[in-house]
């Protein structure tokens, strides 16, 4: 995006993290891009960036094939903040030593602060005994200092935490402030951006809009495209984004694939066709999914079916309309993250539909206008697009929906069930006092079945899990501990109401280890 102002330059060497080192930048209103570690030194200087982060990464430096970025970088007269392995990596370029920990740190860990001024300026004060709580994830640490560079701070296990060459502004942290677990993680990189790599507050969501707009029109020329409508925020935001650059030229396609929650079609047509007036097109595709998803039980199986039935769908529509050669689709960085190495060497966790489930060879080329965004991002840029608010703030849902809410085969009944389930536990979750807390609450059907008793007779019926979380962002994750009032409402209901149902279990727990859904 062409921007007055091209802020901060982020190398990635794999991290999990490394887009939210990017959210936080951007929600102190800077400028910047992420790129690969291996990001030719003459591409940097034509970003000519205020700053550079090295970001973290699953590697250890000494592996073989360990990534590694130009040494030139930390040459260049611009500040350096590493990260984690980015901070190992700095040291090790500038010839220091790095080494395998006896006591490996993952998690929270308490850091005590030697050095007040540049990148912990103005923290000492609201830490007590100059200590601030940190989110650690690493095995090796930082041994020997380069030369020109010293120690600011360290924690029980690790005695260099923070290190620093204030002549050359290189800084290394080795814990991650860009997480919400790290106190005063904002701070730090704030201190980063304005105190050391004095860059402008000037970048919003409202320039996002305007440059994802101009660079829609750029990208489609004279074409049309199709948009992956779900009726979900991240969809229906693309699908608002496609519209006020090409209007009619954009075909939102709405598919119903037999695999959505109650009152889903009505739902859509309603906003989008009455109310937004879209160009919207409805395809009633429910027995082709059940029929492909028949007899599958294996998650990622499951994924790539509904993956390659959605673009086969749309390559058909494409066909229909003649002269329409590309697909857009609400992919978010989670859903990138989870799926693919993503500019970098991260580790592959699941597939989504709509990245790792897309088949190897399709004949529309994507659109993702959303790639490199948060789920709360993206409702800003909804608002700033003056999308319903009854979109806008939804909660997250699956694209292969509830087929990765059933954990086994998919079939009629099983969806049924479900369907049912999910729609008491989304009513008494909407009016209850604690709806705001959550991110995402939703119901699973489990792939076993217990032993009840129901009217002095013996049932042999299914589990239902319920699954209630908050987070800020999708990457992190904790569960919602809903009072037992809300709990045993929303059990006895599905017992009593859902056919074929006959326990109610809650899920307690985060992520990580888990994932927010069960597939």
């Amino acid at each position: 995006m062409d921007v007055e102002n091209h802020g901060i330059l982020i190398i990635d060497f794999g991290s999990q993290y490394t887009q939210l080192i990017a959210r936080r930048i951007r929600e102190l209103h800077v400028y910047c891009e992420i790129h690969p570690f291996n990001i030719p030194l003459v591409e940097i200087e034509a970003f000519n960036p205020r700053g550079v982060i090295l970001s973290g990464g699953p590697a250890s430096i000494y592996e073989p094939g360990a990534p590694q970025c130009d040494r030139s970088i930390l040459a260049m007269g611009i500040p350096v903040l590493g990260i984690c392995y980015g901070m190992q990596a700095m040291a090790h370029l500038l010839g220091g030593t790095v080494a395998g920990s006896s006591q490996r740190e993952y998690g929270h860990a308490m850091v005590t602060i030697d050095e007040t001024a540049d990148l912990f300026q103005g923290i000492s004060a609201g830490a007590g005994n100059g200590q601030i709580s940190v989110w650690m994830s690493h095995g090796d640490h930082v041994e020997q200092l380069p030369e020109g560079f010293e120690s600011i701070a360290y924690s029980e296990n690790c005695s260099v935490a923070a290190f620093g060459n204030f002549p050359r502004r290189l800084y290394g942290l080795q814990f991650h402030p860009e997480v919400v677990h790290t106190s005063h993680g904002a701070n730090i990189l704030s201190n980063f951006l304005f105190e050391i790599c004095d860059c402008e507050p000037s970048w919003s969501m409202e320039s996002f809009v305007r440059q994802t707009v101009e660079e829609i029109r750029r990208t489609l020329g004279h074409d049309r495209v199709i948009c992956a409508l779900s009726g979900g925020v991240d969809s229906s935001v693309v699908a608002v984004l496609l519209h006020q650059a090409v209007g009619e030229r954009s075909i939102c396609v709405f598919v119903n694939n037999g695999l959505l929650r109650e009152g889903e079609v009505e739902s859509v047509f309603r906003v989008f066709r009455d109310h937004m007036h879209l160009n919207l097109r409805y395809v009633d595709a429910e027995e082709i999914f059940l029929e492909k998803l028949k007899g599958v039980a294996d998650p990622e199986k499951k994924r790539r079916i509904i993956g390659n039935e959605f673009v086969y769908l749309f390559e058909r529509e494409a066909r229909q309309h003649g002269d329409v050669r590309f697909l857009a689709q609400g992919t978010l960085y989670p859903d990138v993250i989870e799926s693919t190495s993503f500019r970098g060497p991260s580790a592959r966790i699941k597939s989504h539909h709509n990245v790792g489930g897309l088949p190897e060879t399709m004949n529309l080329r994507l659109i993702e206008p959303l790639r490199e965004l948060f789920k709360d991002e993206v409702r800003e840029v909804g608002r700033e697009l003056g999308i319903p608010e009854e979109i806008v703030s939804r909660q997250p849902f699956p694209g292969p929906g509830l087929a990765v809410r059933i954990v086994g085969e998919v079939n009629r009944e099983r969806l049924q069930m479900l369907r049912e389930a999910d729609a008491i536990l989304t009513q008494e979750i909407a009016k209850s006092d604690v709806y705001p807390e959550i991110w995402q609450s939703f119901a699973v059907l489990l792939p076993v079945k217990t032993v009840g008793v129901m009217g002095d007779a013996r049932t042999y019926e299914h589990v239902i899990a319920i699954r209630v979380v908050s987070s800020l962002d999708g990457m992190t994750a904790d569960w919602v501990r809903l009072p037992y009032e809300i709990l045993g409402t929303i059990s006895n209901r599905i017992v009593n109401e859902v056919q074929g149902i006959n326990r109610v279990v809650y899920d307690m727990s985060s992520k990580p280890p888990s994932t927010i859904e069960w597939e």
